[in-house]
């Protein structure tokens, strides 16, 4: 009897996260999702899945998430980390709180869940766990200070955890999307790419649902690009 899969999806009631978890719930996964807003809930339930409305800045919140989805499915074979927005100012003019909410939102998002499914990984001996980052991680750009530094931190953070888990069958990997639909576009943004067009949430999900299959099975610790050469140089 084939093993039914299960995908958690943080942040995924719109954009990116929604779209990963569409697609996963597409190529067979039990899907359970958290976001703040409800939407979640009501994408899940479409799917047959489980919402939960809170949000991924509450260990709390992220607990339920994963109880859940063990109490029904008895396993999680992947996590998907989306995030929602922080601070965004001039870079000298952001307070001590500003970076602290910046690191709250796009690199403890990761951390936190993390914490909690690979144990349950571990038992498996199997997991695999995408990150939704940004293209801009390692060429920062001044629109996103807190974005970028705190990805740069992420990307840092999986390659050590690749490095602890991989021998357990655990992996994790980082999507880093360039200007996505789920923005609001602009002419100037649209011609700095070398593809001249905006990218589609549906594209970065079906990178998502890439890491997350057997094909990708030898890669982890790495940073995909999905930005339509932007940061073709770097």
């Amino acid at each position: 009897m084939a093993v039914e899969k299960v995908a958690i999806i943080t942040a995924g009631g719109s954009g990116m996260g929604a779209a990963a978890a569409r697609r996963l719930a597409t190529d067979g996964f039990k899907i359970a999702v958290l976001s703040s807003s409800g939407k979640g809930e009501a994408l899940a339930e479409e799917f047959g899945g489980l919402g939960v409305t809170g949000s991924n800045q509450s260990n709390d919140d992220l607990k339920r998430l994963v109880d859940g989805a063990l109490e029904r499915w008895g396993r999680i074979d992947v996590l998907v980390n989306s995030a929602g927005h922080g601070p965004r100012k001039q870079i000298l003019e952001l307070t001590d709180e500003d970076w602290h909410a910046g690191i709250d939102v796009y690199f403890l998002n990761a951390v936190r869940p993390t914490r909690l499914v690979t144990p349950i990984m571990q038992k498996q001996k199997s997991g695999v766990i995408i990150n939704i980052s940004t293209a801009w991680a390692f060429e920062p750009s001044a629109m996103f200070p807190t974005s970028a530094v705190a990805r740069a931190g992420l990307a840092s953070f999986t390659k050590v955890f690749a490095d602890t888990y991989a021998a357990e069958n655990i992996r994790m990997n980082n999507v880093l999307p360039g200007w996505i639909d789920s923005l609001p576009a602009t002419d100037e943004r649209r011609d700095g790419v070398p593809m001249k067009r905006y990218g589609t949430s549906e594209e970065v999900a079906a990178t998502v649902a890439f890491l997350a299959s057997d094909g990708a099975g030898y890669i982890t610790g790495q940073n995909i690009r999905v930005d339509g050469g932007i940061t073709r140089s770097i």
